[in-house]
């Protein structure tokens, strides 16, 4: 089971879950940003020798954390897609999976990889790029100007000492909440936290609070 973070977050508490996600009880909900449906396919299309099920990993996963919450609704933060909208593996496993699960509710923000979104028939709703939810709003990319904003686009990353790989993410700012990339096969932003930030690194089982000033730089 992941391991669960109560935090308050604009006067509104929330759960950070140690595999990439973040529940909300008031609502009933799970919120997780760049989904990244159907990357390894199109990788693989490009000629790269890469292993396939990653997106049916990744909807796995999102059972567990489902079962774990008992979340009646999931609001997808945008880059749900990462492929065409047919004939490529990752849609029949979101559609077998999306069959087994025809009660939740859920809603999609778009993101700068879902152009084939709105035309995907996922069996969702979609919300546009943002969506206001007193009192916070949803959205893909930040928007360092508003506030309470809970955001993903920028899959946010941290090097340990000592540790040969990076880890996901969040970083909880004054203003923003930051998600790390939900899907695993993703490239990151490493991240340095500024003296207002928090960072939250989760390694899918547990959830570890760094000192400001951690990490050594913002690298792309």
């Amino acid at each position: 089971m992941a391991e669960e973070l109560a935090i308050d977050f604009n006067g509104e508490p929330l759960h950070l879950l140690a595999d990439r996600a973040v529940y909300w009880p008031r609502r009933n909900s799970l919120l997780l940003a760049d989904l990244h449906l159907g990357k390894g396919d199109r990788f693989r299309e490009a000629g790269l020798a890469l292993p396939s099920g990653g997106s049916r990993l990744d909807l796995e996963r999102l059972q567990r954390l489902l079962l774990q919450t008992g979340a009646a609704s999931v609001y997808l933060l945008g880059d749900v897609l990462h492929g065409r909208e047919h004939g490529t593996a990752w849609r029949e496993a979101w559609l077998d999976w999306r069959a087994r699960h025809a009660t939740l509710r859920i809603v999609a923000l778009t993101g700068n990889h879902d152009r084939w979104l709105a035309r995907a028939e996922l069996a969702i709703e979609l919300a546009g790029a943002q969506l206001v939810q007193p009192p916070l709003l949803l959205s893909h990319t930040p928007l360092p100007e508003r506030t309470g904003v809970v955001c993903g686009h920028l899959h946010p990353v941290v090097k340990l000492p000592g540790l040969p790989r990076r880890w996901p993410a969040f970083v909880i700012g004054a203003r923003q909440l930051l998600l790390p990339a939900f899907s695993q096969f993703t490239g990151g932003l490493e991240w340095a936290v500024d003296g207002a930030e928090q960072l939250i690194v989760c390694n899918g089982e547990q959830l570890i609070a760094l000192p400001p000033g951690n990490s050594a730089g913002r690298q792309g």
